[in-house]
């Protein structure tokens, strides 16, 4: 293990921690001072959010005690994976990795939209009726569980160096926190930051309760997948403030409460939404 591999090891808890707390920090004064919607005020949804999220912390730590970095480290050095045989720079190989993990979301959280067991697990996510950074955080202990072993996965077959894990990590906590976040930037300014990142108002779009809208923008960080892929949408057919967020089922009120969205999953429902046609 490098010198810096080892910092990191005793760091990293608290540098993501630090970071994400940071960002929340900043994303609930935002939310506060220029909301969009005002979704954020329901604090009853925001403190089951947290609730689901705190559960998720302690699946991990107990199902998965070696998690996407702890692994990274364990496998440095000795040659696994499809980085060690590219033998790139450094600095590019942990650019390149960074793009095929965010690239390999995207595929993830697409396939979660098709798949039908998938969905049920990731539709506790879209279930929220409201919009706001507490959404960032509320997914389904089983569908957290997926996501680490995927990740896992994709470790191993890339030989992934740790710094670039841990930076993805760091941009997959921070990403989720503002892009669920109730504001939006400036209108030219939101327009020109798209051509690269996801903004806020672009992903609201992934979250109205119309399907053809909720089987779309579907990227993380890169707007380019969306994009590339032809699953980009730039407008909700209505306003950002007014369009209904969710699903058109378990809105009501005693089918949000935490126990309610544990075990939504094993509940039956629609089929998993379809994707949507180029006229949609």
């Amino acid at each position: 293990m490098s010198e810096l591999g080892g910092w990191l090891l005793s760091h990293e808890s608290a540098l993501r921690l630090g970071a994400f707390a940071a960002l929340l920090g900043l994303l609930l004064g935002l939310q506060w001072l220029r909301p969009l919607r005002g979704d954020g005020a329901h604090h009853r949804r925001q403190f089951t959010n947290l609730g689901l999220v705190l559960i998720d912390t302690a699946l991990l730590r107990l199902a998965f005690p070696l998690l996407a970095f702890s692994l990274a480290l364990s496998i440095e050095g000795r040659g696994v994976g499809l980085m060690p045989w590219l033998a790139l720079p450094w600095l590019l190989e942990i650019g390149v990795t960074v793009l095929l993990l965010d690239l390999s979301i995207y595929w993830q959280h697409r396939l979660m939209h098709v798949i039908p067991p998938l969905w049920r697990l990731h539709r506790v996510h879209h279930s929220d009726t409201g919009f706001d950074v507490s959404t960032g955080v509320r997914f389904h202990p089983l569908e957290i569980g997926v996501s680490m072993a995927v990740k896992l996965g994709l470790v191993l077959l890339l030989g992934a160096d740790p710094l670039a894990v841990l930076l993805f990590e760091l941009l997959l906590s921070m990403g989720s926190l503002f892009t669920h976040a109730d504001f939006a930037l400036p209108a030219g300014l939101d327009r020109r930051l798209r051509w690269l990142l996801v903004t806020p108002s672009m992903h609201r779009i992934h979250h109205s309760s119309w399907q053809p809208e909720t089987n779309s923008n579907y990227g993380f960080h890169l707007s380019i997948w969306d994009r590339l892929f032809s699953s980009y949408r730039a407008m909700p057919r209505t306003p950002e403030r007014e369009m209904e967020i969710g699903l058109g089922e378990f809105r009501a009120s005693p089918e949000q409460s935490l126990t309610a969205l544990l075990l939504q999953p094993f509940r039956r429902s629609r089929p998993s939404p379809p994707e949507p046609s180029d006229d949609a």
